[in-house]
């Protein structure tokens, strides 16, 4: 399993409504930032995979509202990839605010398709590398 933490993501007052709470459509913007710098942290980005001819459009997206994130919260976004990739990725997300208050939990699976087809692929070899020390028992 992998976990990574992103910190400082301070909620800004175009992300939230009028009552000054985050708008639910937010929370898939703060999973992309989340799982982006957590394949960064593996030695992979999005752009090198672009690069590289395979994108990873998001096939499944679910999310659970427990608290609201307010106006000026300083988030952490928690990315935990539970599965080695295959064709499929996914990553679970806790999002807690500045006083360790979980606020939201989230799922996405994405999957690994070749730009030029638009067909499923396999994960780039060079991720399924990076991960795996981090399932070996």
């Amino acid at each position: 399993m992998i976990i990574h933490d992103v910190t400082n993501i301070r909620v800004r007052y175009y992300d939230t409504d009028q009552m000054g709470i985050v708008y639910y459509g937010n929370y898939a913007r703060f999973y992309e930032i989340g799982r982006v710098e957590a394949l960064r942290h593996l030695g992979l980005t999005y752009k090198k995979m672009e690069d590289d001819g395979i994108s990873m459009p998001v096939y499944d997206l679910n999310s659970r509202f427990i608290r609201p994130a307010k106006y000026d919260d300083l988030l952490t976004i928690r990315v935990t990839i539970p599965q080695l990739p295959k064709t499929r990725l996914m990553f679970d997300y806790e999002i807690f605010n500045q006083d360790g208050q979980l606020l939201n939990t989230g799922q996405t699976t994405l999957v690994f398709v070749r730009t030029e087809t638009g067909r499923p692929c396999a994960a780039p070899p060079e991720l399924v590398e990076a991960a795996k020390p981090f399932f070996e028992q």
